[in-house]
């Protein structure tokens, strides 16, 4: 029997060599996922996904990737959505209570280590499997500073300035660190970032099908905190960006 078939059937058994098999099935199914860029800019951040959609039978806006957690923080998501969810039901009620005891709002890193505290206890209890999803999270702190998170299934967390996660994660991180540089306005943001998004284009993967966007794009800003761009808006920034 070979070291992965023996140490793989539970979340809590190290392989002799160090590693956990379950958490690293987790992260492939985070590397398969949509693409998802997340970018810091002078003012604020901006988190932008590739839904993915090959349909034109599918509703587009039903597709969620990118998910509002508090006024002043949202998170874009890649991997099995379902676990996605269930960590942003977490990450709000976490908010909504720190603003209910405290009267404030939740500071980003305080929020995204009790989100890894939670991924990180699932590769440490039998009877239950890591999950399967990574998220970027932005926002903005009650002193105005702006930050961006990237979790990972084992529960590590790391804060970047511009990041990416999913299937095309090599490709769009070896853009943003050729071409990532501040100052930057939010126009100047989400339009590397969409060049970011589709640096791995495959024909599974279009920024419109059936007259509708399938790029989800939201802004975090020191301003006017959480907001999601409309449709109409994304197509503009999407006929920006290729027109540059």
């Amino acid at each position: 029997m070979q070291p992965a078939q023996m140490y793989d059937s539970a979340a809590t058994m190290f392989s002799p060599d160090g590693r956990i098999y379950q958490v690293e099935y987790a992260r492939e199914a985070v590397k398969r996922g949509t693409t998802a860029v997340g970018i810091v800019y002078n003012a604020g951040a901006v988190l932008l996904v590739d839904k993915r959609i090959s349909s034109k039978l599918i509703e587009a806006a039903a597709v969620e990737k990118i998910f509002k957690i508090d006024r002043h923080i949202g998170c874009a998501s890649s991997g099995l959505v379902g676990d996605a969810r269930m960590l942003v039901a977490r990450a709000r009620a976490v908010s909504a209570n720190n603003r209910v005891t405290y009267a404030e709002s939740i500071e980003v890193n305080v929020l995204v280590k009790d989100l890894s505290d939670i991924m990180q206890a699932y590769t440490q209890n039998g009877g239950v499997r890591p999950f399967g999803a990574a998220f970027l999270i932005a926002g903005v702190d009650p002193d105005g500073t702006v930050r961006l998170f990237e979790t990972d299934p084992s529960g590590a967390v790391v804060q970047y300035k511009a990041s990416a996660i999913g299937v095309g994660r090599a490709a769009a991180l070896e853009f943003l660190e050729n071409e990532y540089r501040l100052p930057m306005d939010q126009d100047h943001a989400i339009k590397l970032g969409l060049k970011a998004l589709y640096r791995q284009q495959d024909s599974a993967s279009q920024p419109v099908v059936g007259g509708e966007p399938t790029v989800d794009i939201s802004v975090v800003s020191v301003k006017d905190g959480y907001r999601q761009l409309t449709p109409d808006e994304v197509k503009r920034h999407l006929q920006a960006s290729q027109q540059a």
